[in-house]
């Protein structure tokens, strides 16, 4: 067959998987933004199904053809650049699940449907033990894959590689040292501090309904687009792409803290703005998607912290809050408002940390992850170690399971090596907007006037556009000149926190 028609057949191939994906992306995001619990089981069973047929089509004997007739060196220099990464892609696909079963695939899959539900059962009645079986069998299959794919030491690196190619738990030791270096100070010199923002108006009710429409108008106003999306609550937020045409955030409104729920979508709708810029010429193939969960969590964070934290920000945006608030703000100052919603203090809550304390939270889970499959931990030992690195890290210790190890949907969803890209994302967002400098050095002023439109424009110059056509470490380097590198994020946390603490007065 003539090296065109082979990579027409490829594309069509994919094309098929890529199809079931969505259908399987539309189906998990119901259940957990509101299907009945009496359909959960059959819905799981249907997820592991579809999974299923992904599976067996990534691993099939036609995938290996094309594999081998797309890789030969012969007829490389004659593919596209994303011809050339799809199958790049491909193949580290197939060779990653090649070796797995195809039975205890499908189990794994099912299984990850059932946890997610059991976890939130669990979750709202504070019961570790409830989870702890699915958990277990869960951390049962992820040491069998490891197996399977050879790897005999660094065996946390296999599960990283999963989220972040190119990074190992070497060098994000090293950046968390570094990290752990430039805040504890800064979190010990405002624990010392006299002048502690005051935040009692933050938790006056906000009507959950009120919430949701300015969320609403949040979104829009950062340049998420509704006719490619739409807003719905859940227990735990999250984003969740179909296609960039459909790319859908959720949120979950606490009447008596509504900050979190602003923030909340703003981080989620930082996720769907960069899929919602993807490339229209990627769709339906597997480089229609981010590159990395450190690169997404990096727009995420973005847009949560360098804009919607900031004092820029709530001068264009605090007299619409007021109208929606029903004058809950009417005699607090813009000022009090800002260091408020930025004041710093250790929390139990990940997802409710401050931009100080964050990266500390996801040290607690990256240290656990790594114990668990090195050997040292066991699931049963989860909620005691859990504490016990809290107030390591923290100072402070959760009274039970809800807001200790049960808080994130990400152990029961299986994504072991997921949470270092959240930092790994902080850090990038800072080199972003370090770099973005260069060409916006009134990036203030285009925030207190509302336009976001030049900052997303940079975004999707120097990444949302490429998808997973580049590489995530090639992504960084190419928009900043640089590898990881957490000085920028320590000297922002720095500048930010010493001016709100007035550390330097």
């Amino acid at each position: 067959m003539p090296i065109e028609e082979t990579v027409k057949a490829y594309y069509r191939y994919v094309k098929k998987i890529m199809d079931f994906n969505e259908a399987i992306a539309l189906a998990e995001w119901d259940m957990r933004t509101g299907a009945p619990k009496k359909g959960i089981a059959q819905r799981s069973e249907v997820v592991g199904t579809l999974a299923d047929e992904v599976f067996k089509r990534s691993v099939s004997a036609e995938m290996k053809q094309y594999i081998d007739a797309l890789t030969d060196p012969a007829v490389q220099n004659k593919l596209s650049q994303a011809t050339r990464r799809m199958i790049e892609k491909s193949k580290k696909t197939y060779d990653h699940y090649v070796k797995i079963p195809t039975e205890e695939n499908q189990a794994y899959t099912v299984l990850q449907s059932q946890a997610q539900s059991v976890w939130e059962d669990a979750k709202a009645k504070g019961d570790f033990s409830l989870l702890r079986p699915y958990l277990e069998k869960m951390v049962d299959f992820k040491r069998h894959f490891i197996q399977y794919w050879g790897v005999e030491t660094n065996k946390y690196d296999a599960l990283l590689d999963l989220y972040e190619p190119g990074l190992t738990a070497d060098t994000i030791d090293r950046i968390f040292d570094q990290l752990r270096r430039g805040i504890v100070p800064l979190v010990q010199a405002i624990a010392s501090s006299g002048n502690r923002p005051e935040s009692g108006f933050l938790a006056v009710r906000f009507p959950a309904e009120k919430q949701k429409a300015f969320c609403l108008h949040i979104l829009r106003e950062n340049g998420y687009d509704f006719a490619a999306g739409r807003l719905d609550e859940t227990e735990h937020p999250f984003e969740t792409t179909l296609n960039p045409g459909d790319v859908r955030v959720t949120t979950h409104y606490r009447e008596n803290d509504f900050i979190a729920a602003v923030l909340g979508t703003i981080h989620e709708g930082g996720h769907a703005i960069y899929e919602q810029h993807i490339s229209r010429d990627l769709v339906g193939t597997p480089l229609c998607e981010g590159t990395s969960m450190g690169i997404h969590e990096s727009q995420s964070l973005f847009f949560e912290n360098f804009i919607g934290r900031s004092k820029a920000f709530w001068e264009y945006h605090y007299e619409e809050l007021k109208r929606y608030a029903s004058g809950q703000f009417d005699n607090v100052s813009l000022d009090n408002f800002y260091r408020a919603i930025n004041q710093s203090h250790p929390s139990f809550i990940r997802t409710q940390a401050d931009e100080l304390t964050y990266p500390l939270h996801i040290m607690v889970r990256y240290d656990i992850e790594k114990a668990l499959f090195d050997g040292d931990l066991e699931v049963a030992d989860l909620p005691g170690v859990w504490n016990e690195k809290m107030k390591e890290y923290l100072g402070i210790e959760p009274k039970n399971d809800r807001e200790g190890v049960l808080q994130d949907i990400h152990w029961p969803s299986g994504d072991f090596g997921y949470f270092p890209s959240y930092a790994l994302g902080y850090v990038y967002a800072a080199q972003f907007k370090h770099a973005m400098l260069r060409e916006l050095p009134d990036f203030d002023e285009h925030v207190r006037r509302g336009d976001i439109a030049a900052i997303t424009d940079w975004l999707s110059l120097h990444i949302h556009r490429f998808g997973s056509l580049k590489k995530p470490l090639e992504i960084l380097n190419d928009a900043t000149g640089e590898g990881p590198n957490p000085d920028y994020l320590i000297r922002y946390l720095t500048e930010k926190y010493s001016d709100i603490y007035r550390l330097n007065h």
